[in-house]
């Protein structure tokens, strides 16, 4: 960094450290992105410059010290989050004003409106991005923005600008989003590695349940919903004792949104319900040829055809499904706890009774306890920096802060006095804030902002340690996963992508599980469900299974080698 734009006390500080670093590679590419909006404080520059040696004051990079203390005047960065229904706003709530008065960092964030990938693909055409850009890992795209060039090397950014996020990222995160070109682009949030699993494994739980509404479940008799013909049996009797929840249909079962390529509840989540396992003999396992995932699927037929499974099911996006969980319109929902919490709140405060509870789901034939996804180390999603960025050095820097044990701090307990404080000489919420976080989170975002309502960055291992004791009703959810959670990490990320020919056939198959799901359940009987599971087994062989195959075997391979299995 040039001298132009710290404060004078804070470089007579640095000037100690500076001595022992070279001048090299600082003064030069910063300016880039300013269009030389620095050279009107060259008189300032010129009297500071006088003070102290010249040379080694261009370099104030230092791996012990935050980067971003050196430079706090005001920027504002666009960040996309490719999350349609992300719904918060910075600088509304006292945590991210903390932060932007903190660091200078103000945030505009970009969030598509409808069709998320529509979006993301657009942007990548125009060639320019937002200055970040946060995205799920499993995402085709961050494929395509490091083919195209659109995003930068973060280990080349902070080599550069701030060496500090070295020190505040995982060495074995940084190795394993690493790409053939020796470059890292995208860093985990919420992503455990095996050597976090050794330190904090025995905390791990699963987003991954199964629940029923209470009221209901208790109504008819508390069934066992572990076998095909208990589970509908009970969604059958959900449906005749209650078949309206406040003038409306009831919904017996709830899944996640069918999407172009698929859908989440019918793929990994019911298929972990019945533990099926991910490879066999060392070989990566086609999961879905299981037999034990085609007697569900059937089973799920048979729900449709006994019609115990809603046309909402097939159309509604996340949005929609909020909305009916808010009225309790679901008697059964296979989803992800944390997905719904927000209105999980909202219900308990209204009525206890009518709260959703995790009890045992779909089983295997064998009643094999389900093996659940624990924390991995693909985290859930990835933050990229663009080429386009408005400042290389300060965006590196306030990426570094926010993977800290700091920044995680400030997101997570938000400012001292406001929504937390030292209480019983422990750092934990406010007893106002952590209930009004329970019974409403959107006002709570609102008015408090921790929490991670911002979790771009968020690193669970960390905040671990402020972390209230959950409550009810989320509580029994959590704890119902607990010991069932497992590590896959091995398994992430082996599935090709992009535009290379396996990553084309990749979408292709996809696209065809999308198209096939809805129609399997839709089919009239269990003749027609067999002819089109067979059809839909050719079309994969055609469209490159045995390739998309043979591409995963390896992955998964080069996988357990870079975690040291």
């Amino acid at each position: 960094m040039g001298m132009k734009r710290k404060p004078k006390a804070m470089v007579l500080l640095l000037l100690g450290l500076m001595l022992a670093f070279s001048a090299t590679g600082c003064s030069s590419g910063n300016n880039a992105g300013n269009n030389g909006k620095d050279n009107a404080g060259s008189a300032t520059n010129a009297a500071e410059a006088t003070k102290a040696p010249a040379e080694p004051a261009a370099s104030a990079v230092s791996a012990d010290e935050p980067g971003w203390k050196s430079d706090t005047s005001p920027i504002t960065f666009d960040w996309y989050l490719n999350f349609a229904w992300f719904p918060n706003k910075w600088g509304v709530d006292p945590t991210s004003q903390y932060v932007t008065k903190k660091t200078g960092v103000n945030i505009n964030f970009i969030v598509p409106a409808g069709n998320e990938n529509e979006k993301l693909n657009t942007l990548i055409a125009s060639g320019k991005l937002p200055d970040f850009i946060t995205l799920g890992f499993w995402e085709d795209a961050i494929k395509k923005m490091v083919e195209g060039e659109l995003v930068l090397p973060l280990n080349k950014l902070a080599e550069e600008y701030d060496p500090y996020f070295f020190k505040v990222s995982d060495a074995d995160k940084l190795g394993w989003y690493t790409q053939p070109d020796g470059n890292v682009y995208g860093y985990p949030n919420s992503s455990s590695s095996p050597a976090d699993y050794k330190k904090y494994g025995k905390n791990y739980v699963s987003n991954q349940t199964f629940v029923v509404r209470k009221d209901i479940y208790e109504a008819i008799g508390s069934p066992d919903m572990r076998t095909p013909e208990g589970f509908l049996n009970a969604l059958k009797l959900a449906k005749e004792k209650y078949p309206e929840i406040n003038g409306q249909p009831i919904i017996p079962l709830g899944l996640h949104e069918f999407t172009e390529t698929g859908n989440d509840s019918l793929e990994g989540y019911i298929q972990n319900f019945l533990n099926i396992p991910w490879e066999k003999d060392g070989k990566v396992y086609d999961r879905e040829t299981d037999p034990e995932y085609v007697r569900w699927m059937k089973t799920l037929r048979q729900a449709n055809q006994d019609g115990l499974l809603a046309k909402d099911i097939f159309i509604d996006k996340r949005a929609q499904m909020e909305e009916k969980i808010a009225q309790g319109r679901y008697f059964a929902m296979l989803y992800q706890r944390t997905d719904f919490a927000p209105q999980l709140g909202t219900i308990y405060q209204k009525n206890p009774e009518q709260t959703y509870i995790a009890v045992e789901g779909p089983a295997n034939t064998k009643m094999d306890p389900p093996a659940l996804n624990g924390p991995g180390i693909s985290g859930w999603t990835v933050t990229l920096i663009s080429k386009d960025v408005k400042d290389k050095a300060r965006a590196i820097k306030f990426l570094s802060y926010l993977n800290s044990e700091e920044g995680n701090k400030d997101l997570f307990l938000g400012e001292k006095g406001v929504s937390y404080d030292t209480i019983d000489g422990k750092d934990q919420f406010l007893p106002e804030a952590f209930d009004l976080m329970n019974k409403d989170r959107a006002a709570f975002d609102k008015k408090y902002g921790s929490s991670f309502t911002f979790w771009m960055m968020q690193n669970t291992n960390i905040t671990d340690q402020w972390a209230p004791k959950s409550v009810e009703p989320f509580k029994q959810l959590e704890d119902w996963t607990r010991g069932k959670a497992v590590n896959t990490s091995e398994f992430q990320q082996i599935d090709p992508t992009g535009n290379s020919p396996e990553g084309i056939i990749a979408t292709k198959l996809k696209s065809l599980r999308g198209k096939t799901l809805p129609k399997l359940l839709m089919a009239s009987s269990d003749a027609e469900f067999d002819k089109l599971w067979s059809e839909y087994l050719a079309k994969k062989e055609k469209e490159g299974q045995a390739t998309f195959d043979a591409y995963r075997q390896t992955k998964y391979e080069e996988n357990k080698k870079k975690l040291g299995m």
